[in-house]
């Protein structure tokens, strides 16, 4: 052990990130279950690892009595004032006990040490950065599929895409590139696992927040998201600045920021409505692309009920109920739709 360690230990130190300090004690606490291994274990020992010169040092600590009835841990007092007049019972005394071939023994601990605490360090710090970023989305390589889950390459470490968390229908193949929304990032024996999500309602609003610079800057801001992945969702935009359509700047030219997030759903369908702090307007334009013809509230039960012309139903409704059904989602109202002809059959019954 000698300064080419410490200057190892230094350099590690400030590429990794890691504490020296930190490795130093770890070596050690090391060195003492090392020494304890191959020549006796002591009980009272400590080991010291000397910051400048890298030199090791053995000590083994007995407690000073009148009467020793324990040699490994007890000194006499007589004899500890041999080596120094001003200790008393109760003191400790340490002597050194360092083996000659302890050097070898100490720089293979060493190395295991600090291997185990460089995996330590960098599976802490992958653990913190991707905790920081639960909400976001990451960009992955799918790298292989074992079984049902998904396993993505995010460059520094591998993600889990779960079976319940992938799009219907979504075929991945190993060297896809894909999106993913971070759900949850846990600390394990292993490092951490991180958990990844293609069906999260935050994926298609995070996926927004970089398209379109004016969600991004604050300009226009989505109020809610409904989805229902692979297959059709709803998001509420609003802009508080009259000038800016929300809607027109989340479509985009020709269509071009809404199609590049279908793009990257594997072609979901997405309706875009405009959000209104009126119930009524809201709930109509919720229910696009159908057209509505009224809208009649009741605030105490959060209920509103829908009329719509006859040709529209279907379309209010949508298929197995899905476009009314993302709607009541969207504004957190129950809607219940009915066609021209149903309320004038219903009036003339009454």
């Amino acid at each position: 052990m000698n300064l080419e360690l410490i200057q190892a230990l230094n350099d590690l130190g400030k590429e990794k990130g890691i504490d020296v300090e930190i490795i130093i004690e770890a070596i050690e606490a090391a060195l003492v279950s090392a020494y304890k291994k191959n020549f006796g274990s002591q009980s009272n020992m400590r080991v010291t690892f000397d910051r400048e010169t890298g030199e090791i040092k053995v000590y083994t600590r007995k407690l000073i009595v009148e009467e020793v009835t324990e040699e490994r841990e007890e000194m006499s007092l007589a004899e500890a004032r041999k080596r120094d007049p001003r200790y008393e019972v109760g003191d400790i005394v340490e002597i050194e006990v360092t083996p000659r071939d302890f050097g070898r023994i100490a720089a293979q601990t060493a190395k295991q040490v600090v291997v185990q605490r460089i995996r330590e360090a960098e599976r802490d710090m992958i653990y913190y950065e991707y905790s920081n970023r639960e909400g976001d989305i990451v960009n992955g390589v799918v790298q292989r599929i074992e079984g049902k889950n998904v396993l993505i390459d995010l460059g520094k470490t591998e993600a889990i895409l779960m079976p319940n968390e992938q799009m219907p229908g979504e075929k991945n193949k190993n060297g896809d590139r894909i999106k993913s929304y971070i759900i949850d990032v846990k600390k394990t024996t292993k490092g951490p696992q991180i958990l990844l999500s293609r069906t999260h309602p935050g994926l298609l609003k995070r996926l927004f927040e970089l398209e379109v610079p004016e969600i991004h800057d604050g300009t226009v801001e989505i109020k809610s998201v409904a989805r229902e992945a692979g297959a059709r969702s709803k998001i509420a935009v609003h802009s508080k600045n009259e000038n800016i359509d929300p809607v027109g700047s989340c479509v985009g030219h020709k269509g071009m920021r809404v199609q590049a997030i279908v793009n990257e759903l594997r072609g979901e369908k997405i309706d875009i409505v405009k959000w209104s702090s009126d119930p009524v307007k809201y709930i109509a334009n919720a229910l696009s692309p159908a057209k509505v013809l009224s809208v009649d509230v009741s605030a105490e039960e959060k209920m509103a009920a829908v009329v719509v012309p006859d040709y529209q139903l279907s379309l209010a409704i949508g298929k197995e109920g899905q476009n009314a059904r993302l709607a009541a989602k969207l504004t957190g109202w129950k809607i219940d739709i009915k066609s021209e002809s149903q309320i004038q059959s219903i009036d003339a019954e009454s």
